[in-house]
């Protein structure tokens, strides 16, 4: 027998009562710490990124190479953006989830 629709709707409107809360399961701090470090990690290496697309930018440029200049500038454009997401990583999450919590 199925339910009408109202009460199919109402089903999915119930609320579970599910909040996140730190500390519930053992090992946190050492997920937050290999999270942490992945985070450096993909900082450092896109310092290292960044140098070589500069790098390459500067030679293309001084050598006429349009093609190696024009892929320097790229790189320089993608290390760039990929340091504000990953440093901006932790407040993006922050910002949705505290978003996210807001509905109802």
């Amino acid at each position: 027998m199925s339910l009408p629709f109202a009460d199919r709707v109402i089903q999915l409107a119930f609320d579970p009562g599910i909040t996140p809360a730190g500390g519930g399961l053992p090992g946190l701090a050492v997920l937050k710490n290999v999270v942490n470090s992945i985070n450096m990690f993909g900082i450092i290496a896109v310092v290292g990124a960044l140098a070589v697309s500069l790098g390459v930018w500067a030679w293309g440029h001084h050598t006429g190479g349009h093609q190696a200049e024009a892929n320097g500038k790229k790189g320089a454009v993608v290390a760039a953006g990929a340091a504000l997401g990953l440093g901006a990583a932790n407040g993006i999450v922050a910002f949705f989830s505290a978003l996210g919590s807001q509905v109802h």
